[in-house]
């Protein structure tokens, strides 16, 4: 098969869909891949060590798009690269369909067939290839809470650890999945006060025996919510329904009643946000502030540390790109949990959840 990755668009985005060493196996496997020239120096993996690894360096992505039966890419296709995907191909890489009605139509015209890492499950249920990311996401919320929290970003001007003789920071992270628990481990590592809520018990007596004392654990309720997020100083949205759109936990009434300088961090934001308020944001741009409260939404969070994210990325993405380009399509007819990451085929949105959040 022809497999080909592209460097990628989206604003301030520089990881890429496949490492050398990932080349390395496809090629060893019998393919042909094209890398376009550049693709991976934001992650500093150079053009050599594609070359070293047995790909096909291209000057152009529209030669890429144009040759490839698969195209395996990092975030999903900017309405450019949409235009430029045709019936038959695959297109592996994250999609995020329910807040993206316009790349979702794009996607339906192309007559592509469209797989999002984010909603490939396993044998247990779980989303194996959404998890590095959010895994990510979560540690890089506290990190960009954190700077936000600091009076020169509109925040309250609260170090998050505290000082001796002053109290630490209050964190509320809504949601316990991978997102969640990654936030809680470098909250509570930096000495914060942290509140996890969920309405899983399990997962809430999971949290409780590994973090004792450290971590605060609650169940998820409307009004219990909003009155944590009242007494706190970051907020961390780390909800996820597998395909559809982000749940809303605070209102816009609820957002307009947190202390001045409270900040969100809004890791949803790829499946439409949590907050009434929220709204995409870029690395170029990544805050704003309404009603005095500091809102962080990058849709892309992990573009701001490529080497790690690429490489974690690829580690679980690989054995899945080999699966594809040994029996392409079809493969996904003998692997129940491969195929729930089928968005798109043949002009029609084929995931339930996407379906129903979009209204196709």
């Amino acid at each position: 098969m022809k497999i080909g990755t592209v460097k990628e668009i989206k604003n301030h985005e520089y990881r890429v869909g496949l490492t050398p060493s990932s080349v390395s196996a496809l090629v060893s496997d019998g393919h042909e891949v094209f890398v376009e020239c550049s693709a991976g120096l934001g992650a500093h993996f150079s053009d050599a060590a594609f070359a070293a690894a047995g790909a096909r360096l291209v000057d152009s992505a529209a030669q890429i798009f144009a040759e490839s039966d698969l195209i395996v890419k990092v975030k999903e296709p900017q309405l450019e690269e949409c235009a430029q995907l045709h019936e038959g191909q695959l297109l592996f890489t994250y999609l995020h369909l329910a807040a993206d009605r316009l790349q979702a139509e794009a996607l339906m015209r192309s007559g592509s067939t469209a797989i999002a890492y984010e909603t490939v499950t396993d044998s247990v249920g779980r989303l194996p290839l959404l998890a590095p990311m959010s895994a990510v996401a979560g540690r890089l919320s506290v990190q960009a809470g954190a700077t936000a929290l600091q009076r020169t970003y509109g925040g309250r001007g609260v170090l998050l650890g505290g000082v001796a003789g002053v109290l630490p920071g209050k964190v509320l992270i809504l949601g316990g999945g991978v997102a969640g628990i990654n936030a809680a481990e470098m909250a509570t590592g930096l000495g914060a006060q942290v509140t996890v809520v969920d309405k899983s018990l399990s997962r809430l007596s999971e949290l409780s025996q590994l973090y004792g004392a450290r971590l605060q654990t609650a169940y998820s309720t409307p009004s219990l919510v909003q009155e944590l997020a009242e007494e706190s100083d970051l907020i961390i949205g780390a909800v996820l329904v597998a395909g559809a759109s982000a749940p809303c936990l605070l209102s816009m009434e609820d957002v307009e009643n947190l202390a001045e300088g409270t900040v969100l961090v809004d890791i949803s934001i790829d499946q439409g946000g949590c907050f009434a308020t929220s709204r995409p944001t870029t690395h170029a741009e990544p805050t704003f502030v309404h009603e005095g409260v500091v809102h962080y939404c990058v849709t892309n969070m992990p573009g701001s540390v490529p080497r790690t994210s690429t490489l974690s990325l690829c580690n679980a993405t690989l054995p899945y790109v080999r699966k594809l380009a040994r029996g392409g399509k079809l493969v996904l007819d003998e692997d129940p949990a491969f195929l729930g990451g089928l968005n798109v085929h043949q002009g029609r949105i084929t995931h339930p959840a996407v379906a129903q959040a979009l209204g196709l």
